[in-house]
């Protein structure tokens, strides 16, 4: 064990942020702290790194332990060049280097004794800079650097000239370079594009050493950790595995809880009705009967009910109006800005019902794309159109539709004037403004907050087709997950840009990828295309003649048999979607059926729990067995009907593909 967090808690006036906290991390382990915007992540993070002092509490790490701290802040020397900047971390090894050559010249012109021991001073120098890796840190450094984005032509940019998340950047590459035993990153991959994000997953996963992080990227987490902390309510509890299993486990947790808690609560409600039926009767005997019924009533050890979980609010979105089947047709279409050419020559369709990603490095290109589809700026050359009926909405991540002056509530109803206030309390609902969160003022919100709200708008409109620009920045797990649902269970069209390969991986029925001024399409979500890519790019580049769009037609170019499997793995991919849907509904339907018998079963027992404290019923003994006979069918059709009731819902709930089997 490396580290120990003991009973950490943290008060910022009447809020507790942190309550009795405890975990530890383990020798090379990976960990992730998650949990809602405010929970106390970053906090924690800081009074682990001593930032911070804890109200109470101990932070124990074993004896000589390193650690590294990323900040959502860092503290770079502005007179640096990006490269020497990063190379300062390697200050000791470069001293080291220095003292070696300086050894060689002396030795040249030294003998005897002095040579002697010039000697030994050099091996022991040479093995200590051996053992810190001196010989590769140039290679080391350089590759760092490129990993986390930046060309060999930005090595030379003053560090003054930076923005917030190159300078960000920089910080993280210094922090790797210095190797320390425990690395702690908050948001590491808020200013990196997929590529350097796909960098630091292998860096931080092979790392000799334990890392704990802080990050909204779940796919991310996924690839890395092997142990959560899940920060709720002031309290921590902690999860073994990925992000993944953290989130089955979590749910199955509340599904659990909930249940023994509706359960209790039927109980409760079931014996309290007796009761108050036993005292209505106003005898001797009844009353007994009741208080006997109330005493043990009473010793109950309730179960606390669990907090209600605004992630699991259904958001149903449907368009008002329905669009044709071609949405956008794209020909052709090329832009530059000076000589920098973003993409040249491209062309693609999109069909109604389609969700489709579009994903690239920094600087490729995929937001001006949007802001030219809708109609914000104008392409060089080429044409798109919209197909009939169709009405994009437009998601742009700076907000600006929305008005600082304005509370939450006002900004929906004012837009949208015929929606009464219990469609817009309820939206907003949805994505989490309840109570008086409605009546913020729009300029004190946070990003995350003020994302939310936009798309709260977003979603009342009568667009069929929704441009998304970034639509998970600031939003945290459970903002991102609503949006999931939403734009997973979205009837109309979706077009977005994202770096989010989790959110791309849930809601994406198609991948579109600009590289190289290029447009490839991948008919699938973001496994598809990982999956896929290095097939397709090998063929674009082994006959690059055969077209500047990937696509399916452009496949059959470039290698006809590799075009035949991709289509036939298509083709199948998407029977197999079909079969899984129609074998869902199926199933849907016979739990629904199952619950409700249930449900009767269930009531009629409780009718018949009341006519056996009828005083007329005790006295007809036909009646009495007619009814003890019956209640005792029923408890047998009842213990079955909730085994048949636990496999459908383990069924329903598994995404394994049992559902075909």
């Amino acid at each position: 064990m490396v580290l120990s967090c003991n009973n950490i808690t943290k008060a910022f006036g009447t809020d507790v942020i942190l309550d009795n906290v405890s975990f530890h991390l383990n020798e090379n382990e990976k960990c992730a702290i998650v949990g809602i915007n405010g929970a106390g992540k970053s906090t924690l993070l800081k009074i682990i790194a001593g930032e911070m002092s804890a109200d109470s509490g101990q932070v124990i790490m074993s004896k000589e332990t390193t650690l590294g701290y990323l900040a959502q802040q860092q503290d770079l020397d502005p007179s640096n060049t990006i490269y020497d900047e990063v190379m300062s971390v390697k200050a000791g090894v470069l001293a080291l280097e220095t003292n070696l050559r300086r050894t060689e010249s002396m030795m040249k012109d030294a003998s005897g004794d002095e040579l002697e021991n010039l000697y030994k001073q050099y091996d022991r120098l040479n093995h200590q800079f051996e053992s810190e890796n001196g010989y590769a840190i140039r290679s080391e450094v350089t590759g760092v650097i490129k990993g986390l984005g930046f060309g060999e032509n930005d090595f030379h940019l003053p560090v003054a000239t930076l923005s917030g998340g190159q300078k960000t950047r920089v910080s993280l590459a210094k922090l790797l370079l210095s190797h320390p035993d425990i690395i702690m990153l908050d948001e590491p991959t808020n200013h990196l594009d997929m590529s350097s994000i796909a960098w630091l997953e292998g860096y931080l996963g092979s790392y000799k050493g334990s890392v704990i992080l802080v990050a909204h990227d779940r796919y991310f987490l996924d690839k890395i950790v092997g142990k959560v902390v899940e920060l709720e309510n002031a309290k921590a509890e902690t999860f073994t595995g990925n992000y993944t299993a953290y989130s089955e486990k979590k749910h199955q947790e509340r599904a659990a809880k909930l249940k023994a808690y509706l359960n209790q609560q039927q109980e409760i409600k079931h014996q309290e009705k007796v009761i108050e039926t036993l005292r209505s009767y106003n005898r001797e005997k009844s009353i007994k009967r009741a208080n006997s019924r109330q005493k043990m009533l009473d010793k109950i050890e309730r179960i606390e009910k669990p907090a209600e979980l605004n992630d699991r609010m259904n958001i149903v979105l449907e368009p008002n109006i329905l669009s044709g089947n071609d949405v956008l047709t794209v020909k052709a279409l090329s832009k530059s800005f000076g000589d920098l050419k973003l993409f040249d020559n491209i062309s693609f369709e999109i069909k109604r019902g389609d969700r489709v990603a579009i994903i690239g490095d920094n600087g490729t290109g995929k937001t001006t794309l949007l802001k030219i589809l809708n109609g914000l700026i104008t392409g060089d050359s080429g044409e798109f159109k919209l197909g009939a009926k169709v009405y994009p909405g437009y998601y742009d991540q700076e907000h600006h539709v929305l008005t600082d002056s304005k509370t939450v509530f006002d900004e929906i109803q004012d837009t949208y004037p015929n929606a009464d206030n219990t469609k817009v309390r309820n939206l907003l609902a949805a994505f989490l403004f309840t109570g008086d969160d409605c009546f913020k003022l729009i300029k004190s919100l946070s990003g995350g907050e003020k994302a939310r709200v936009s798309l709260a708008k977003l979603m009342m409109s009568d667009a069929n087709f929704l441009i998304l620009d970034e639509p998970t920045n600031h939003l945290d797990i459970t903002s991102k997950e609503i949006l999931e649902e939403a734009i997973s269970g979205y009837t109309g069209t979706v077009l977005y840009v994202s770096h989010d390969r989790y959110f791309i991986n849930k809601t994406a029925t198609r991948v579109f990828e600009l590289t190289s001024k290029q447009l490839y399409q991948y008919n699938g979500n973001y496994d598809y295309y990982l999956d896929k890519r290095d097939a397709v790019m090998n063929a674009a580049y082994a006959n690059p003649s055969s077209g500047k769009t990937e696509d399916r037609n452009t496949r059959a170019k470039a290698d006809p048999s590799a075009s035949a499997n991709i289509a036939a793995g298509t083709a199948a991919d998407w029977e197999m979607q079909k079969q899984l849907a129609a074998a869902k509904r199926k199933l849907t339907n016979e739990f629904n059926r199952c619950e409700e018998e249930i449900k009767k079963l269930e009531d009629r027992n409780s009718e018949i729990d009341e006519q056996f404290l009828d005083p007329e019923t005790a006295t007809n003994s036909v009646l009495l067995s007619e009814l003890t006979r019956e209640r005792s069918e029923n408890e047998q059709m009842l213990n079955s009907l909730m085994e048949k009731w636990e496999d459908l819902y383990e069924k329903l709930n598994d995404d394994s593909g049992s559902l075909l089997q």
